[in-house]
């Protein structure tokens, strides 16, 4: 069952407004006036813009606006909404009062709280997923101003102002949300509307009217519920506890009344009505209003080890009582009222720490119950804001038992398996049994006197002999020190003890015979419960008794012997077995056997005297005494049957013979019968009676049961739906994730094949000059082997004689700058150097790339072309001065080149000889067919000639004889060249 669950949690550092309310004499919360706590991220000041546009300048109320802010830089926010109100704007400064009419805004880089109507600022959390300057705020806001509290939450990411929703809910506070249409950025108004306890949902610019009539309401109905004196307002409330009983099923009547009345007074405010009456009426006609009133009752305020200290006070009191438990034990707890789960699964997280701790495995099973079926099913999710998810006590805690998800973080599979969520009422349904632990935090503070007379000794019998009970601060278990022990005043937590009596006024019987253990279970207690029968039997011998005597166990079997108890007691024909019923001799047998079931029933002794027991062919007189052993057999049933001789009639009389006649002893033995009989009857409709009980008591154990297994079943369920949503999820993501791998795939084949082609030595390295990747050709220049990736450059040795190959890249990385150089390795090759930085796709340096470039063919080819552009600048130099003209020809018989002679003498120019054939020289004058025939045969053969006479018409000379000379001249890379020199010898 769940009630108000107010989380009392110190906001800020060392900040404890609980505290600060008991040590300041304050007014009522009542009469003060209204201040809104406004919490934004990104996406906010646009809100703001809208909200105080819409404000009027003097609404009455004190505004303080928290937004996300950067730490490092100074805000202009309070300038900013300066423009878009007539209200007084301040950034907020330590010790400031918070007046009507006015607008405080954080400073940056401070956490923010109200105490006394007062603002303080305090240092923020280190670390910057930890500060959550809304929740801090509006949980002291929650603590300062009760129900006169108000917060707005607006445009943002995150969950920040989620948990202080919640406070300002807890203290009857309204929570004002903006719609998620309206939001430039939805995750704030999203986490806050998910809680399910939000009043309005509204764009901000519609948020001023509403509030201004909602603090109007407020300050009008104030009171009116609060003291209902007349009978007409008293029969409105029980109207109002019917109606919620007919829609809920669930009885308030018994809860005490000023929590009820402020949850139906602010109801009424946010409805806008004046009188209880009518809300009775509005509540018959609007079933949607009645469950908002149920939520309201029910405001699921809790968090992750509420006040830490408490809790590390209640690992410290289990470890002693897990301890003793052996590995595979079950250890079993419950939280009545545990809302949606954060404090359950801080439970199973302490079991699970002291298992490590004590390298122990246990079958852990947490039982969490609620009435309010939407915060079981939150529950059953795991899932939690981020702010609520940080606040689980050590640092580590985080990282270790939950799972960051797509915004939400998630409680550890392993944990959410130890827990159980169902759906139960504690003032009405079974309870669990046999428990290690019950939390039930801030659940007895809202009921009254009777129920907590119920529930108390309900906790009693649902749990474990030194079973654990752990209540909230502000809550003790009054009138019941007989069943419970203090372990920890201050935190309130405590062990069961076993009163005098089994059981309580306020149990019902049925609870207390169900508590009793079978048979079996009471065997498998006995190894490890081990004592000594013969020095308990002899024991009570000597305080009680010195006559024959047997200890018999519930089942009526034999274990001790003390004296001679021939005369009563012989063994059966047959198997043989120590069953004193089946060896009980004629005369007792009946007696024993009624004896025996009255001293289990009465739990006292039951004596028969005058018995006569046949023995020797005799009678014996005797008494038969049956003793229960009482709290000194460790749980184990004993009796002790004791024989005690009486003198025969004989001796009574002294010597006188007593006569008595056959029929008047058949009638007593037949009397005494009758009686016996009697009595035994007496006896079965009473333990058929127990029997019911019993029976009564399995009927509830199996149906919690069955509920449990229920809530299993259902956990189950959901189990199955979300593995079937993550595997369709999985397959998406595997889906996506082949094409991306075989696009990579192909682009690294690509790349790969791309650097190996081109031959170019390339290294590259990361920002701390490791080396990450490097080519085949980068090998003939570096000692790298495939293991050196990762290595740093400078750890490699180098061909290259260049000293400066780090320096120059750490100063690329630093300028960003490329760099080119020229190196020369030992053996006196060169190469081009070039540092480029390495750019990402979201344009971030990522290291170097080195490319190293072989000049060294190039160069060799350039100085080669030098020395022979060189030479022939010498021989054209020789044959310029020559007089006689001169042609060098190729292996086609085209002109490489003429001397200056040939220019002069034959009028031409070298744009119209050089490149062409011999034979078009002079317009076809040297096309001679034996001059043809002789050059080719040079070429062929490797011949020359000399005084070759040509005689024709060579313009402009006219008609000349000429003397050819030719011969083939070498020249690199096979090529043949032809040098023809002529000799003019006149016409």
């Amino acid at each position: 069952m769940a009630t108000s669950r107010a989380n009392k949690r110190q906001t800020g550092n060392a900040t404890n407004p609980a505290r600060a309310r008991k040590e300041s004499v304050k007014p009522e919360k009542d009469s003060l006036f209204s201040i809104i706590g406004m919490g934004a991220s990104a996406g906010g000041l646009e809100a703001f813009e809208q909200f105080f546009t819409n404000m009027a300048p003097d609404p009455g109320m004190g505004f303080v606006v928290i937004p996300h802010l950067d730490p490092t830089h100074a805000s202009m926010m309070a300038d900013l909404l300066k423009r878009y109100t007539r209200m007084k704007v301040l950034q907020a400064t330590d010790g400031i009062g918070v007046e009507p009419n006015s607008v405080y805004v954080i400073p940056p880089n401070k956490s923010m709280v109200l105490r006394d109507g007062r603002l303080q600022l305090l240092v923020p959390a280190e670390l910057p997923a930890a500060r959550r300057p809304i929740d801090v705020f509006l949980r002291s806001l929650a603590a300062d101003r009760g129900s006169a509290a108000i917060c707005i939450i607006l445009s943002g990411t995150g969950s920040d102002g989620t948990l202080g929703l919640k406070a300002i809910k807890a203290e009857l506070g309204m929570a004002m949300v903006q719609d998620l249409d309206s939001a430039k950025y939805d995750g704030m108004p999203r986490s806050a509307i998910d809680t399910g306890l939000a009043d309005y949902i509204l764009p901000p610019s519609k948020m001023p009217e509403r509030l201004l009539e909602y603090v109007k309401n407020l300050q009008m109905g104030a009171a009116k519920v609060r003291k209902p004196s007349s009978a007409r307002i008293a029969d409105a409330l029980a109207r109002v506890f019917h109606l919620l009983l007919s829609h809920t099923g669930h009885d308030f009547s018994q809860y005490k009344r000023p929590t009820i009345l402020r949850r139906i007074e602010r109801r009424m405010s946010v409805n806008q009505i004046k009188n209880v009456t009518s809300y009775a009426r509005f509540l018959d006609d609007s079933p949607e209003e009645a469950n908002a009133l149920f939520k309201d009752i029910l405001i699921s305020v809790t968090g992750f080890f509420r006040d830490g200290e408490s809790f590390v006070a209640l690992k410290d009191r289990m470890r002693p009582l897990l301890a003793t438990r052996p590995s595979g034990s079950t250890v079993r707890a419950w939280v009545p009222g545990c809302a949606t789960g954060e404090e359950a699964y801080s439970i199973a997280i302490i079991i699970r720490e002291l298992m490590d701790e004590m390298n122990k495995e246990f079958t852990v099973q947490v039982f969490g119950t609620d009435i309010d079926e939407d915060a079981i099913a939150a529950a059953r999710t795991g899932n939690y804001p981020s702010s609520a998810a940080i606040e689980t006590g050590e640092a580590d805690r985080l990282n270790r038992l939950f799972v960051k998800q797509d915004g939400p973080y998630r409680v550890r599979k392993d944990i959410r398996e130890m827990v159980v969520f169902a759906v139960q009422d504690v003032l009405r349904d079974p309870p669990f049994s046999r428990l290690d632990l019950i939390s039930c935090r801030n659940l007895l503070i809202y009921l009254d006197r009777e129920l907590h007379r119920k529930l108390l000794p309900l906790f009693h019998y649902a749990l474990n002999e030194r079973g654990v009970l752990f209540l909230g601060p502000s809550e003790t278990i009054g009138e019941f020190g007989d069943l419970f022990e203090v372990l920890d005043k201050k935190w309130k937590i405590f062990a069961r003890k076993t009163p005098a009596q089994i059981g309580h006024p306020g149990l019902p019987p049925a609870m207390v015979l169900a508590r009793q253990m079978p048979p079996s279970a009471a065997r498998e207690l006995e190894a490890p419960q081990r004592f000594d029968v013969t020095e308990i039997a002899e024991k009570v011998l000597l305080e009680k008794y010195a006559p024959p005597c047997v200890v018999i166990d519930g089942e009526s079997n034999i274990v001790f012997v003390h004296g001679r108890t021939g005369k009563y007691l012989e063994l059966a024909s047959g198997q043989a077995k120590l069953d004193a019923l089946s060896m009980a001799r004629e005369g007792i047998r009946n007696e024993l056997a009624s004896a025996i079931r009255r001293a289990r029933s009465e739990r006292q002794d039951i004596t028969y005297a005058g018995l006569q027991v046949k023995s020797n062919g005799g009678l014996q007189s005797l008494n038969l005494t049956v003793r229960p052993f009482v709290g000194v057999t460790g749980g184990r049933e004993l009796f002790m049957v004791v024989f005690q001789d009486m003198p025969s009639p004989a001796e009574t009389s002294k010597g006188k013979r007593v006569t008595s006649s056959e029929k008047d002893r058949h009638i007593a033995g037949q009397d005494k019968e009758i009686k016996l009989l009697k009595e035994n009857y007496q006896l079965t409709i009473e333990e058929l009676g127990t029997s019911n009980e019993e029976l009564k008591s399995a009927n509830e154990e199996l149906q919690s049961a069955l509920e449990e297994l229920q809530s299993t079943n259902e956990e189950l369920e959901t189990s199955r739906e979300e593995l079937q949503s993550v595997n369709e999820e999985l397959m998406t993501v595997n889906t996506e994730l082949q094409a991306s791998n075989d696009d990579l795939s192909r682009a690294n084949d690509d790349m790969t094949n791309l650097l190996n082609t081109t031959g170019i030595a390339t290294i590259f390295v990361d920002n701390g000059l490791s080396i990450r990747r490097f080519t085949p050709a980068a090998t003939s220049l570096f000692n790298l082997i495939p293991t050196d990736v990762g290595r740093p450059l400078g750890h490699i040795t180098s061909a290259l004689d260049y000293g400066m190959l780090e320096k120059d890249a750490e100063a690329v990385l630093a300028t960003l700058t490329p760099k080119e150089a020229e190196a020369q390795t030992r053996d006196g090759r060169w190469y081009r150097l070039r540092l480029m930085p390495y750019r990402t796709r979201e344009n971030t340096i990522g290291g170097l790339v080195m490319t190293f470039i072989d000049e060294h063919a190039e160069r060799q080819r350039a100085r080669e072309l030098s020395d022979l552009a060189a030479a022939l600048d010498y021989e054209r130099s020789v044959v310029d001065t020559l007089h006689e003209p001169f042609l060098v020809l190729d292996q086609d018989l085209r002109v490489l080149s003429a001397n200056r002679a040939f220019y002069e003498n034959f009028k031409t120019s070298p744009e119209r000889t050089a490149g062409r054939l011999v034979f078009e020289l002079g317009d076809g004058r040297w096309n001679i067919p034996a001059l043809r025939k002789r050059l080719e045969e040079i070429l062929s053969q490797d011949t020359s000639f000399e005084g070759f006479e040509v005689e024709q018409e060579f313009p402009p000379l006219g008609r000349r004889k000429m003397l050819l000379n030719a011969r083939r001249i070498p020249f690199d890379g096979g090529q043949q060249r032809i040098l023809l020199a002529m000799r003019d010898v006149g016409g």
